[in-house]
């Protein structure tokens, strides 16, 4: 008999999400790994019943159960009101106006459920000039002065992946946009919806940014800075194999401490005052020469776990073998897949992945049932292509 897996701080809560790309998803992943049920809904054309019982191989969809509803019919919008009626909030990442044309927007939510929250998830938000446009992680940072910010000096500005943009200031502040919501409805709140843009989140997450330029510690040009890559104690560096050491030795104790262990610098290089960004070019040109006379293995064994604020820059097949992730679990092994668990950590209502990836409709009969469905009427759903 298997154990019962751990029902999480947000059993007992029910989400809709309308299946989307990115951000979305995203947010629904960590509704579902905080213990939500939720159910996604697929387009029915996505169906293939052959896959079913396999975990699908996108882990952002993990941790939930899947419907596929053709969105454009009369009888799938039925499914998804029905849906909607037994929810507690419902996550869409459709452009302004889709899911109102479709007749599935807030007003209709509203009038089945009216204590819904309504979660939206775009770029650039419900209204503004660009509202109605295409757009994606890189220009979303680029209008709020965030990408300007990444890059090394004198060179173009580089995406950070799409972490910033569509997970950080997207699908996680979408998902507290809920969690607020749905905390404001328990004490006896309407239901609402949440506008949320990544072109807000974004600006949101360089707030201490801002709050440096105000304070004069902060140059505009990028590259020349204490956190950017400017200063030469809060860097990267190549080392005698190829691969990479991190260093963040901002403190002055800190700084000290990789001096002493290191045994900076190499003759005949010196130690310029590292306080005066004058010195920053020479700084990072001694510690260059010093991080490749050895291995970067062989830097870690020496710095890591000490207060020199030096890392191995790891791989992604190495992250989940590091020690200190693997003592926390940082990483977990489901259906045979190494993929992140679930975070933050709660200590009376512990996380999980209770659910592989489903794939696209894998679960429609379930649900339907649990809706109160009768197999007859599932049956004829499915006759008008309006279920899969």
């Amino acid at each position: 008999m298997t154990a019962e897996l751990p029902a999480g701080p947000l059993a007992g809560v029910r989400v809709v999400e309308l299946a989307g790309i990115g951000p979305g998803p995203f947010a629904a992943m960590m509704l579902a790994d905080l213990g939500a049920d939720v159910i996604r809904v697929d387009r029915v054309t996505d169906v293939a019943t052959d896959a079913f019982g396999t975990p699908h191989p996108d882990l952002l969809n993990r941790g939930r159960r899947s419907v596929g509803v053709d969105l454009k019919s009369t009888d799938g919008r039925e499914v998804v009101l029905a849906l909607v009626g037994a929810a507690d909030a419902l996550v869409e990442g459709f452009r302004p106006g889709v899911t109102e044309r479709l007749g599935i927007g807030p007003t209709d939510c509203h009038a089945i459920n009216p204590g819904l929250v309504y979660g939206r998830m775009t770029g650039w938000g419900q209204h503004g000039p660009y509202a109605a446009s295409a757009g994606h992680d890189i220009d979303y940072l680029a209008l709020t002065g965030a990408l300007h910010g990444i890059g090394r000096a004198g060179q173009p500005p580089v995406p950070p992946l799409n972490l910033l943009g569509d997970f950080g200031g997207g699908g996680m502040m979408l998902a507290l946009g809920i969690v607020s919501a749905l905390y404001a409805v328990r004490g006896g709140a309407a239901g609402q919806v949440i506008d949320a843009a990544i072109v807000d989140g974004v600006a949101v997450l360089s707030t201490q940014i801002h709050a440096l330029r105000q304070l004069g510690m902060w140059q505009d040009p990028r590259g020349v800075n204490l956190l950017d890559g400017g200063a030469p104690f809060y860097d990267t560096y190549e080392c005698a194999d190829g691969r990479h050491l991190a260093v963040g030795a901002l403190e002055p104790k800190f700084y000290d401490e990789l001096v002493r262990r290191t045994g900076f610098p190499l003759p005949p290089d010196e130690a310029p005052d590292r306080t005066d960004p004058a010195n920053w070019q020479a700084l990072r040109a001694a510690w260059a020469r010093l991080f490749r006379t050895r291995s970067r293995d062989e830097w870690a064994a020496l710095l890591t776990a000490t207060d020199a604020c030096v890392a191995p820059v790891l791989d992604w097949a190495e992250a989940p073998d590091d020690p200190h992730l693997a003592a926390r679990g940082t990483f977990v092994v489901r259906d045979g897949v190494v993929q992140p668990a679930p975070a933050p950590r709660f200590s009376g209502t512990p996380t999980s992945v209770r659910r592989p990836p489903p794939w696209p409709g894998e679960h429609t009969d379930e649900v339907l049932a649990e809706l109160g469905y009768r197999p007859d009427r599932v049956t004829e759903l499915r006759a008008a292509g309006a279920i899969g």
